[in-house]
Protein backbone atom coordinates (compact mmCIF):
# COMPACT_ATOMS: atom_id res chain seq x y z
CA UNK A 1 0.00 0.00 0.00
CA UNK A 2 1.08 3.57 -0.67
CA UNK A 3 2.41 5.41 2.37
CA UNK A 4 0.43 8.61 2.94
CA UNK A 5 2.17 9.67 6.15
CA UNK A 6 5.75 8.86 7.09
CA UNK A 7 7.04 10.27 10.36
CA UNK A 8 10.57 9.55 11.48
CA UNK A 9 12.25 10.51 14.75
CA UNK A 10 9.64 13.18 15.56
CA UNK A 11 10.53 15.12 18.69
CA UNK A 12 8.64 17.84 20.58
CA UNK A 13 9.72 19.66 23.73
CA UNK A 14 8.01 22.14 26.03
CA UNK A 15 10.52 24.57 27.50
CA UNK A 16 13.32 22.11 26.96
CA UNK A 17 11.40 19.22 28.53
CA UNK A 18 10.81 16.37 26.05
CA UNK A 19 7.13 15.58 25.39
CA UNK A 20 7.60 13.37 22.31
CA UNK A 21 10.90 11.54 21.94
CA UNK A 22 11.89 10.09 18.59
CA UNK A 23 8.51 8.73 17.43
CA UNK A 24 8.36 7.05 14.02
CA UNK A 25 5.26 5.68 12.31
CA UNK A 26 3.75 5.15 8.87
CA UNK A 27 0.12 5.25 7.73
CA UNK A 28 -0.87 3.91 4.31
CA UNK A 29 -3.88 4.68 2.15
CA UNK A 30 -6.93 2.68 3.19
CA UNK A 31 -5.37 1.84 6.55
CA UNK A 32 -6.15 2.64 10.18
CA UNK A 33 -3.16 3.15 12.46
CA UNK A 34 -3.90 3.42 16.18
CA UNK A 35 -1.77 5.13 18.81
CA UNK A 36 -2.67 4.05 22.34
CA UNK A 37 -1.22 4.92 25.70
CA UNK A 38 -2.02 6.46 29.08
CA UNK A 39 -2.93 10.06 29.83
CA UNK A 40 0.10 12.31 29.46
CA UNK A 41 1.89 9.93 27.11
CA UNK A 42 2.23 12.58 24.39
CA UNK A 43 -0.46 11.29 22.02
CA UNK A 44 -2.17 14.65 21.45
CA UNK A 45 1.19 16.38 21.25
CA UNK A 46 2.23 13.98 18.50
CA UNK A 47 -0.90 14.74 16.44
CA UNK A 48 -0.42 18.47 16.89
CA UNK A 49 3.17 18.17 15.74
CA UNK A 50 2.16 16.20 12.64
CA UNK A 51 -0.45 18.84 11.77
CA UNK A 52 1.93 21.75 12.33
CA UNK A 53 0.18 23.09 15.42
CA UNK A 54 3.39 22.58 17.40
CA UNK A 55 7.00 22.92 16.24
CA UNK A 56 8.81 19.60 15.94
CA UNK A 57 12.10 18.16 14.78
CA UNK A 58 12.52 15.03 12.73
CA UNK A 59 11.08 14.12 9.35
CA UNK A 60 7.38 14.38 8.44
CA UNK A 61 6.46 13.37 4.90
CA UNK A 62 2.97 13.48 3.44
CA UNK A 63 2.24 11.82 0.10
CA UNK A 64 5.98 11.43 -0.36
CA UNK A 65 6.82 15.10 0.18
CA UNK A 66 8.36 16.75 3.25
CA UNK A 67 5.85 18.97 5.08
CA UNK A 68 7.74 19.75 8.27
CA UNK A 69 8.42 23.27 7.05
CA UNK A 70 4.76 23.96 6.24
CA UNK A 71 2.19 25.66 8.46
CA UNK A 72 -1.24 24.32 9.44
CA UNK A 73 -3.07 25.89 6.50
CA UNK A 74 -0.62 24.52 3.95
CA UNK A 75 -0.81 21.02 5.42
CA UNK A 76 -4.60 21.19 5.37
CA UNK A 77 -4.54 22.38 1.76
CA UNK A 78 -2.29 19.45 0.88
CA UNK A 79 -4.88 16.99 2.24
CA UNK A 80 -4.16 16.54 5.95
CA UNK A 81 -7.02 16.90 8.46
CA UNK A 82 -7.08 16.82 12.25
CA UNK A 83 -10.22 16.39 14.37
CA UNK A 84 -9.12 17.64 17.80
CA UNK A 85 -10.27 16.31 21.13
CA UNK A 86 -12.23 19.55 21.68
CA UNK A 87 -14.06 19.07 18.32
CA UNK A 88 -13.86 22.87 17.76
CA UNK A 89 -17.32 23.34 16.23
CA UNK A 90 -19.15 26.61 15.61
CA UNK A 91 -21.86 26.18 18.24
CA UNK A 92 -24.23 28.88 16.98
CA UNK A 93 -24.13 27.68 13.38
CA UNK A 94 -26.25 24.90 11.94
CA UNK A 95 -24.98 21.41 11.27
CA UNK A 96 -25.21 22.08 7.56
CA UNK A 97 -23.24 25.33 7.77
CA UNK A 98 -20.53 23.68 9.88
CA UNK A 99 -20.20 21.05 7.17
CA UNK A 100 -20.08 23.64 4.41
CA UNK A 101 -17.21 25.39 6.17
CA UNK A 102 -15.32 22.11 6.21
CA UNK A 103 -15.38 22.05 2.41
CA UNK A 104 -14.24 25.64 2.01
CA UNK A 105 -10.84 24.78 0.58
CA UNK A 106 -12.56 22.88 -2.28
CA UNK A 107 -14.99 25.68 -3.08
CA UNK A 108 -13.51 26.05 -6.57
CA UNK A 109 -14.90 22.66 -7.56
CA UNK A 110 -18.43 24.04 -7.74
CA UNK A 111 -21.83 23.59 -6.11
CA UNK A 112 -22.51 20.13 -7.54
CA UNK A 113 -19.30 18.73 -6.04
CA UNK A 114 -20.11 20.34 -2.68
CA UNK A 115 -23.57 18.77 -2.68
CA UNK A 116 -22.06 15.37 -3.48
CA UNK A 117 -19.58 15.65 -0.60
CA UNK A 118 -22.38 16.74 1.75
CA UNK A 119 -24.53 13.79 0.67
CA UNK A 120 -21.64 11.40 1.30
CA UNK A 121 -21.09 12.72 4.82
CA UNK A 122 -24.80 12.54 5.64
CA UNK A 123 -24.93 8.94 4.42
CA UNK A 124 -22.06 8.09 6.74
CA UNK A 125 -23.73 9.91 9.65
CA UNK A 126 -27.52 9.64 9.20
CA UNK A 127 -28.08 11.40 12.52
CA UNK A 128 -26.58 14.56 11.07
CA UNK A 129 -29.05 14.39 8.21
CA UNK A 130 -31.88 14.38 10.75
CA UNK A 131 -30.38 17.39 12.53
CA UNK A 132 -28.96 19.35 9.62
CA UNK A 133 -30.96 22.49 10.53
CA UNK A 134 -30.11 22.38 14.25
CA UNK A 135 -27.31 24.48 15.69
CA UNK A 136 -24.20 22.54 16.64
CA UNK A 137 -24.49 23.67 20.25
CA UNK A 138 -27.75 21.74 20.68
CA UNK A 139 -26.28 18.38 19.64
CA UNK A 140 -25.37 15.54 21.97
CA UNK A 141 -21.73 14.66 22.56
CA UNK A 142 -21.84 11.81 20.06
CA UNK A 143 -23.51 13.97 17.44
CA UNK A 144 -20.89 16.68 17.93
CA UNK A 145 -18.17 14.09 17.34
CA UNK A 146 -19.92 12.95 14.17
CA UNK A 147 -20.17 16.56 13.02
CA UNK A 148 -16.50 17.22 13.73
CA UNK A 149 -15.53 14.16 11.69
CA UNK A 150 -17.98 15.04 8.93
CA UNK A 151 -16.67 18.58 8.70
CA UNK A 152 -13.12 17.26 8.27
CA UNK A 153 -14.28 14.82 5.60
CA UNK A 154 -15.90 17.62 3.59
CA UNK A 155 -12.37 18.62 2.52
CA UNK A 156 -11.79 15.10 1.15
CA UNK A 157 -8.52 14.61 3.05
CA UNK A 158 -6.04 11.88 2.16
CA UNK A 159 -5.11 11.66 5.86
CA UNK A 160 -7.61 11.96 8.71
CA UNK A 161 -6.17 12.26 12.21
CA UNK A 162 -8.57 11.71 15.12
CA UNK A 163 -7.78 12.70 18.69
CA UNK A 164 -9.73 10.68 21.29
CA UNK A 165 -13.01 10.40 19.31
CA UNK A 166 -14.61 8.29 22.07
CA UNK A 167 -13.91 10.80 24.85
CA UNK A 168 -16.92 11.29 27.10
CA UNK A 169 -19.29 9.21 24.98
CA UNK A 170 -21.65 6.41 26.02
CA UNK A 171 -20.65 2.89 24.91
CA UNK A 172 -23.40 2.59 22.27
CA UNK A 173 -22.36 5.91 20.72
CA UNK A 174 -18.71 4.83 20.78
CA UNK A 175 -19.72 1.75 18.82
CA UNK A 176 -21.37 3.92 16.16
CA UNK A 177 -18.39 6.27 15.94
CA UNK A 178 -15.93 3.41 15.54
CA UNK A 179 -18.14 1.71 12.97
CA UNK A 180 -18.03 4.93 10.94
CA UNK A 181 -14.24 5.12 11.27
CA UNK A 182 -13.94 1.53 10.08
CA UNK A 183 -16.22 2.29 7.13
CA UNK A 184 -13.99 5.20 6.12
CA UNK A 185 -11.10 2.81 5.54
CA UNK A 186 -12.96 1.46 2.51
CA UNK A 187 -12.92 4.92 0.91
CA UNK A 188 -9.12 4.83 0.75
CA UNK A 189 -8.44 7.55 3.30
CA UNK A 190 -5.51 6.97 5.67
CA UNK A 191 -6.57 7.24 9.32
CA UNK A 192 -4.36 7.95 12.32
CA UNK A 193 -6.41 7.23 15.43
CA UNK A 194 -5.22 8.40 18.85
CA UNK A 195 -7.36 6.77 21.49
CA UNK A 196 -7.33 5.86 25.19
CA UNK A 197 -9.94 3.17 24.60
CA UNK A 198 -7.33 0.65 23.51
CA UNK A 199 -9.77 -2.21 23.06
CA UNK A 200 -11.99 -0.29 20.63
CA UNK A 201 -9.04 1.20 18.77
CA UNK A 202 -7.20 -2.08 18.24
CA UNK A 203 -10.42 -3.80 17.18
CA UNK A 204 -10.65 -1.66 14.03
CA UNK A 205 -7.00 -0.75 13.42
CA UNK A 206 -4.62 -2.48 11.02
CA UNK A 207 -1.60 -1.78 13.18
CA UNK A 208 -0.87 0.03 16.40
CA UNK A 209 1.74 1.90 18.37
CA UNK A 210 1.98 2.09 22.15
CA UNK A 211 3.20 5.48 23.34
CA UNK A 212 4.38 5.90 26.92
CA UNK A 213 6.13 8.95 28.36
CA UNK A 214 6.52 10.35 24.84
CA UNK A 215 8.30 7.31 23.41
CA UNK A 216 7.25 4.24 21.43
CA UNK A 217 7.43 1.17 23.66
CA UNK A 218 5.73 -1.34 21.36
CA UNK A 219 4.46 -1.44 17.78
CA UNK A 220 3.02 -4.02 15.43
CA UNK A 221 -0.12 -5.45 13.83
CA UNK A 222 -3.19 -4.60 15.91
CA UNK A 223 -4.16 -8.25 16.39
CA UNK A 224 -0.72 -8.99 17.80
CA UNK A 225 -0.85 -5.99 20.12
CA UNK A 226 -4.30 -6.98 21.38
CA UNK A 227 -2.95 -10.43 22.34
CA UNK A 228 0.31 -9.28 23.87
CA UNK A 229 0.34 -9.80 27.68
CA UNK A 230 1.92 -6.41 28.28
CA UNK A 231 -0.87 -4.62 26.43
CA UNK A 232 -3.53 -6.81 28.03
CA UNK A 233 -2.25 -6.05 31.51
CA UNK A 234 -1.79 -2.31 30.99
CA UNK A 235 -4.66 -1.37 28.68
CA UNK A 236 -7.23 -4.10 28.14
CA UNK A 237 -8.00 -4.96 31.74
CA UNK A 238 -7.99 -8.74 31.44
CA UNK A 239 -5.44 -11.41 32.19
CA UNK A 240 -3.39 -13.04 29.45
CA UNK A 241 -3.92 -16.80 29.00
CA UNK A 242 -1.56 -18.95 31.05
CA UNK A 243 1.67 -19.63 29.25
CA UNK A 244 0.83 -17.16 26.48
CA UNK A 245 3.79 -15.81 24.55
CA UNK A 246 3.81 -12.43 22.72
CA UNK A 247 2.69 -12.60 19.12
CA UNK A 248 5.21 -12.52 16.32
CA UNK A 249 5.33 -9.23 14.48
CA UNK A 250 5.64 -6.90 17.44
CA UNK A 251 8.60 -4.61 17.54
CA UNK A 252 10.25 -3.05 20.57
CA UNK A 253 12.57 -0.06 20.10
CA UNK A 254 16.18 -0.87 20.74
Amino acid sequence: MTAVLQAEDVRVAYGGIPAVSGVSLTVAAGEIAAVIGPNGAGKTTLLNALMGVLPASGSIRFAGRPVGHLGIEARAAAGMALVPETRALFATMSVEDNLRLGGFRLRGLGAAAARARMAGVLRLFPRLAERRRQTAGTLSGGERQMLAMGRALMAEPALLMLDEPSLGLAPLIVRDIFAAIAALRDTGVAILLVEQNARAALAIADHGTVLESGAVTLAGPSEALARDPRVIEAYLGTEAPAGFAPEAGLAEPT
